[in-house]
């Protein structure tokens, strides 16, 4: 009774975990474009919030697992500085494609982060293709269906499906509103293309620098300092930086709190006790997340464009996820095949 018990448990603290992840990292873009209707500047925005998610992370990176912390050379250090640019570009395209189009669209393209991650894993040659097993041939047509997912939300709105008092704008405007809503779809493109860099450049320095905590801390110093550089060029004036106790502050501390770190805790730690396979599988989940909370916070409408071509990324999204578990599951069989035919080599020897 009790082992049972304890399953369902180990089985639904994960769940509550990878939905509450979820729920902050929709929050995140709710807040962000409300921060930006409000006139707090994008740019400023990024530049606090990762000098903040640096310092809650100073105290990780000084004290955490310090004996097995490698010593901090120039190459790991340039390392962690590159690895800061895709994190700061993907932060940039991120908050620009929300301020032209909407958090729903943003959301949607986040799917296409295993595609990309799967395209560049085959140039960079960590993955492989067997075109004659199923495994490969559903990572590469799910990464070709949803790129086309993609196209077919940025390109297509449709009629609305989910109508608000905000959705009633003039005919002048809708010719402008298409052509922002293009642009910062492009952006969130951008934006999922940065993070599968990312995603790649980060599982190579973490074979040789094995310190997460110190890996994220210089990750983030460095991008305030790559982000301060560029909002400095972009913002002149001065009042812009100012932060007063109202909207401004409350989303950086979200950002930076919640969005960063809480979301992180919560994604490592149900990776560890469920694996990756059952957290990618949430990441749809968002999507749901976002289209509610925009609808009742930013009074966004959704339109069937939206709907098809979110519906068409993530059948692509769980293609790949299918493929690479299959895959993962073949592998795991050959490993404990070869392993078995090792132990009975020796007691056939010995019988001869």
């Amino acid at each position: 009774m009790v082992r049972g018990v304890n399953q369902g448990t180990g089985k639904l603290l994960p769940f509550l975990g990878m939905s509450v992840a979820m729920l902050t990292q929709s929050g995140s873009m709710v807040v962000i474009k409300f921060a930006m209707s409000d006139g707090v500047n994008k740019y400023v925005m990024v530049v606090y919030s990762m000098a903040f998610s640096s310092f809650l992370l100073l105290p990780f990176a000084l004290f955490l697992h310090r004996s097995q912390v490698p010593p901090l050379t120039f190459s790991a250090l340039g390392s962690f500085f590159l690895l800061a640019i895709f994190v700061s570009s993907a932060q940039i395209t991120s908050y620009f494609g929300i301020e032209l189009s909407s958090p729903t669209l943003a959301s949607a393209i986040l799917n296409l982060v295993p595609a990309f991650t799967f395209v560049l894993a085959l140039i960079f040659r960590m993955e492989k293709v067997h075109w004659r097993h199923s495994s490969s041939q559903a990572k590469v047509l799910g990464t070709i269906v949803s790129i086309c997912g993609a196209f077919v939300v940025i390109l297509y709105k449709g009629p609305l499906i989910l109508r608000t008092h905000a959705s009633k704008i003039s005919m002048k405007l809708q010719f402008s509103a298409q052509a922002n809503w293009i642009l910062g779809g492009i952006c969130c493109v951008a934006d999922s293309f940065f993070t599968s860099s990312w995603y790649i450049y980060q599982a190579w320095i973490a074979k040789k620098y094995p310190a997460v905590t110190v890996i994220l801390f210089f990750q983030f110093l460095f991008s305030t300092i790559q982000c301060g550089v560029f909002a400095l060029i972009s913002v002149r004036d001065p009042t812009e930086w100012e932060l007063n106790f109202g909207t401004g502050l409350i989303v950086i501390l979200y950002q930076a709190i919640v969005a960063t770190m809480l979301r992180y805790i919560l994604c490592t730690w149900c990776v560890h006790r469920a694996g990756p396979l059952f957290c990618a599988m949430f990441k749809p989940v968002g999507i749901i997340f976002t289209v509610v909370m925009s609808a009742t916070f930013l009074g966004d409408s959704f339109g069937l464009g939206s709907l098809i071509g979110a519906v068409i990324i993530v059948v692509g999204f769980y293609a790949v996820l299918w493929g690479k578990s299959r895959e993962e599951n073949n592998t795991e069989k050959r490993v404990e095949n070869l392993e078995s035919s090792c132990h009975n080599v020796p007691l056939l020897q010995n019988r001869a």
